[in-house]
């Protein structure tokens, strides 16, 4: 009979190795979910202020401005996912050492890279904003604001560094509790810098960037003191500072595994401008229809990147316990709810995709004929989508990120983009949406022969010797061992210390 724990408090991660796994999971995806929902809402409301007050050169400008800011992002996403899995890996084996050991490495790691990053981008703001061919009556308006963001780039990454911790140790709550903070004194404060209230200057779209920077520099403010006051098992104390001193296999484990998956935001994002170059040929009213359908799916993902993120994490604190029956049952359950949510979420979009998509073109646009259009055909996609998302999540809790990686580029780059420039001259625009599904299904073809037969549960991510581990009947590979230590000699009554 499983021994009984303390219940969880804040100040304890959540033990996700134990329980049902369907409403564990369901409570650890929600907060992710709704952390997705209110950045992109926060977005969509500093877009509103800044079309409306600064015009359309400003708007165009943020545009361009938050491209760079995705791939700034984007770069350090992996390093961050590969940061949580080890966490993860190690409150799953109940390895607090090796849990704080991995978070002062991934810390100074952060902070060196956040700092290194605001200093070369600073100046060469202006530079990139020219290379990238930012229109010139938006070119003032973007370098102001990039500049301050590259300001807020030390705590931009901290606060997406904590969140992701604390994620990988079971808690999703308190990271959206303090990103609700921070979307909220955005909101207020962007108006307020942007066209001065009271005694505050009008400072424009630098005001938009410093209502960002003020912003996240309270929330992670907040949550550090929240972390402290509260005690928080995971926080690193006065004696335990030399934790901060890199640990050179820990940083090798971040680079080798995160910087495939922060590659593939990349190529996610260029397949997305290689699709809008040419949706742009076939005319205004066509790329509006597109933008519109884009603004639906933006939300529509939402619950498979949520999901897929809460099967990591879950997946990787039962692979460090060596409860592989769980990390099975963890995708099929991760697989359901995304056809229930996602394709829920589909239907009601299709069912009113006149009303949905008009509150983007409005009523009398000629586009909105073209955007139900496109919509109905791409939609669909997103299904495909989550399933592969999910086993993504959880093929990459052992550190298997290559074959992910070589999946997203053969159906991004052998399918998606040349079935749409190829079949033009026969489909002539419906070959560009008919490019979503076509990949998507493939995607998810291949994630599941990945994960079915595939060598994911050899994978590990931390170098070094491991002991073997009895493998349940159903699992048909051997799974790995909980990791080592990061020292082979080192053992303590004849069993090698976990991480």
């Amino acid at each position: 009979m499983p021994r009984r724990r303390p219940a969880d408090t804040p100040a304890r991660p959540r033990d996700l190795t134990r329980g049902a796994i369907g409403p564990t999971l369901f409570a650890f995806a929600l907060p992710i979910l709704g952390g997705n929902v209110m950045q992109s809402l926060n977005g969509s409301v500093n877009a509103v202020w800044i079309g409306r007050f600064l015009g359309e050169g400003a708007l165009a400008a943020i545009a361009n401005a938050n491209n760079i800011l995705f791939l700034l992002l984007g770069a350090v996403f992996g390093v961050g996912m590969a940061a949580t899995i080890l966490v993860a890996q190690a409150i799953g084996r109940e390895d607090l050492p090796g849990a704080k050991r991995v978070i002062g490495t991934s810390a100074t790691f952060f902070l060196t890279a956040s700092v290194l990053v605001a200093l070369v981008g600073l100046p060469l703001s202006r530079h990139v904003l020219l290379w990238m061919g930012t229109p010139a009556d938006a070119l003032p308006h973007a370098d102001a604001y990039l500049k301050l963001i590259f300001l807020a780039v030390p705590f931009l990454y901290a606060f997406a560094f904590l969140s992701a911790i604390l994620r990988g140790a079971g808690d999703a709550r308190t990271p959206f509790l303090f990103l609700l903070l921070v979307v909220a004194l955005d909101i207020v404060l962007v108006p307020m810098l942007m066209l001065g209230v009271g005694p505050l200057p009008a400072m424009g779209m630098a005001g938009a960037a410093l209502a960002s920077l003020v912003a996240n520099a309270l929330g992670l403010t907040a949550l550090l003191a929240w972390l402290r006051h509260r005690k928080h098992r995971l926080w690193i104390h006065r004696t335990e500072r030399h934790l901060y001193r890199p640990d050179w296999t820990i940083v090798r484990a971040l680079l080798a595994k995160g910087l495939p998956m922060g590659l593939q935001m990349v190529m996610l994002s260029a397949a997305m401008i290689a699709m809008i170059s040419m949706v742009n040929a076939h005319g205004v009213d066509t790329t509006a229809g597109y933008g519109a359908a884009l603004q639906l799916w933006t939300y529509v993902q939402m619950p498979a990147m949520a999901i897929g993120a809460a099967c990591s994490t879950m997946a990787a604190q039962n692979v460090g316990a060596g409860h592989w029956d769980r990390v099975s049952r963890i995708a099929a359950t991760g697989v359901g709810f995304n056809v229930l949510m996602t394709g829920g979420l589909i239907a009601l979009l299709l069912l009113l995709d006149r009303a949905a998509l008009s509150l983007f073109l409005g009523d009398a646009s000629v586009a909105l004929g073209t955007a139900r259009h496109l919509n109905r055909i791409a939609i669909w996609s997103f299904l495909f989508f989550g399933v592969t998302f999910v086993l993504f999540g959880v093929v990459r809790s052992t550190g298997a990120v290559m074959p992910p990686l070589v999946i997203l580029a053969v159906t991004l780059w052998g399918v998606r983009v040349p079935f749409a420039t190829l079949l033009q001259p026969t489909l002539g625009v419906d070959a560009i949406w008919w490019s979503f599904p076509a990949s998507a299904l493939l995607a998810m073809l291949l994630s599941i022969g990945y994960y079915r037969w595939g060598g994911w549960r050899r994978a590990r991510m931390l170098d070094g010797a491991r002991e073997p581990v009895a493998m349940p009947a159903e699992v048909p590979a051997q799974p790995p061992a909980p990791l080592a230590s990061l020292d082979p000699h080192d053992t303590q009554d004849g069993r090698r210390r976990a991480l």
